[in-house]
């Protein structure tokens, strides 16, 4: 239902809002662990604090975006806001590792509702020629909360407090809450359907299955412990059981008849593998700067700000292009820029200048920004208002769990490229680097990241890890370059398609 333009403003406002909040929630607490830690203690347990988030976030988006379209956006966006708030006030009460990471299952329940249906809740109000210029805002937004979030984490964390990381959330999302509840008008006619409970079960037993397995493998537990091939092949026969489910039932969660489109599933598997490499950028260059250049937290943060800008830049340019490229046309562009500063970023040595950097953050931001604006829409072309909150909350959920693996896979590739370089460095050296375990700051090459440990390691030492970290960091990115090439790949394999308000207008007519 179109919204009157002084409402619609202040709709989409609140919609940007919540997409900020909820986004950005999923990395704002990163820079803030090592302080929540040291504060509350728990380190053996800290990664259950990101872990329950994002299980929870992906967990619901099909199921709410599904349930958004038998019942209406409105009440389940709401639903989502409030227990999104409710949980970042528990969070800021949290008196140990093990409530934190409670009450982070509880916001992330409420991000896995409000990030697909605000998206959806665009689409419906606002008319298909303003869509391309407003899916570059909306975009832009959800790619700059992933760049800013460490980086405001890390400020507030410095300068305030870490209990106001989650209570940062409660005026923006009153703001929000106000603005949907009293200016949003959605049409009371919704499509009739059934729930499906077991595939909603089977759905979410598989995402906790595959996530842990995932987030405690290679730290808590060995890969071939028994806890993590258990949690694997949990993850395997729920998925199957799943699929099994969706094929036979009459209203699945998620229609797998969507994927015989092209255009959606190639819109789709971009964003899976575009998201496995833009989240390596933005993990490591905060380390490469803070562990190998030296410097504080918020300091590491900076330098993603050329990524950002590029970002909002390319997500906002891309919503332009729609009304005159083809979605098609668009990816391969910005693939080709998004191909070069990775690459470029696979060049950097311990002695390469802020300079170069900046520029390759540039071009990698260009690069990523078209695909928060373009791929939602190129994924929704082909499907009518009844069926876009599944396909809006299936994107979002295919591109976390491509952001999930691309942190597991090329976390554990730079652990291990680390590793065996410092134990070639220490080797050379004629020592053991078993034997230097005493030494904190060489037992845990973490340590690399806070300047007073850095200051305690002997210069000749210090320049020999920090070779080694910017190596591993260089080995991965180069590691990476595979979903970044693959994504190229699928760009050209999209479909010619391009935003067309006369589909739009001929669905109008036939639900008229």
């Amino acid at each position: 239902m179109k919204a009157k333009q002084g409402n619609l403003k202040i709709v989409l406002a609140g919609l940007l809002l919540a997409i900020l909040m909820a986004s950005m929630d999923n990395t704002i607490v990163a820079t803030a662990m090592g302080t929540i830690v040291g504060e509350l203690g728990g380190l053996d347990k800290f990664v259950w604090v990101t872990s329950a988030y994002m299980v929870a976030e992906m967990a619901g988006m099909p199921i709410f975006g599904k349930l958004s379209d038998m019942f209406g956006r409105k009440k389940f966006f709401i639903f989502g806001l409030i227990v999104f708030l409710i949980g970042s006030i528990l969070c800021g009460t949290a008196e140990s590792i093990t409530q934190l990471s409670i009450y982070r299952a509880i916001q992330g329940i409420g991000g896995g509702a409000l990030i697909p249906i605000a998206f959806t809740i665009m689409f419906d109000t606002v008319p298909v020629e303003q869509r391309g210029k407003l899916g570059g805002l909306f975009g832009a937004v959800f790619g700059l909360s992933s760049i800013f979030g460490p980086l405001l984490g890390a400020y507030i964390t410095d300068y305030i407090n870490w209990q106001w990381v989650f209570y940062v959330n409660i005026p923006l999302g009153l703001l929000a809450f106000v603005f949907i509840v009293f200016f949003y008008k959605e049409s009371p006619v919704h499509s009739k359907q059934k729930i499906d409970w077991w595939g909603a079960a089977t759905l979410v037993g598989a995402v906790i299955s595959l996530m842990f397995a995932l987030e405690l493998g290679g730290h808590t537990y060995e890969w071939n412990s028994g806890m993590i091939i258990g949690l694997f092949t949990i993850f395997a026969v729920l998925f199957v059981a799943f699929i099994i489910i969706e094929r036979n039932v009459t209203d699945p969660i998620i229609s797998f008849p969507m994927f015989k489109v092209r255009l959606f599933t190639t819109s789709n598997l971009l964003g899976l593998l575009s998201g496995m490499a833009f989240i390596t950028a933005s993990v490591y260059i905060p380390i490469y700067i803070q562990g190998v250049l030296g410097g504080t937290a918020t300091n590491s943060g900076l330098v993603l700000l050329p990524m950002m800008l590029g970002s909002v830049v390319s997500a906002t340019a891309g919503g332009f292009l729609m009304n005159k490229w083809s979605y098609r046309k668009i990816m391969i562009v910005f693939s080709v820029i998004f191909t070069a500063g990775m690459f470029l970023l696979t060049t950097l040595k311990p002695d390469t200048g802020r300079l170069l950097v900046t520029i390759y953050m540039i071009l990698t931001g260009l690069g990523i920004g078209a695909t928060f604006s373009v791929l939602t829409n190129a994924a929704i072309h082909h499907f009518d208002p009844s069926q876009r909150g599944s396909v809006n909350s299936t994107v979002s959920f295919i591109r976390s769990l491509g952001m999930t693996l691309g942190i597991t896979v090329f976390g554990i590739i730079q652990r291990n490229e680390f590793s065996t370089k410092l134990n070639d460095i220490f080797a050379g050296m004629g020592q053991d680097h078993g034997q230097l375990s005493n030494n904190p700051a060489v037992a845990d090459p973490r340590v690399l990241l806070a300047p007073e440990a850095r200051a305690a390691i002997s210069p000749d030492v210090l320049n020999k890890i920090t070779t080694a970290l910017s190596n591993s960091i260089t080995q991965t990115f180069m590691w990476a370059l595979i979903p970044t090439a693959l994504a190229f790949i699928v760009a050209m394999m999209m479909s010619r398609e391009r935003l067309d308000s006369s589909i739009e207008h001929q669905q109008a007519r036939r639900e008229n």
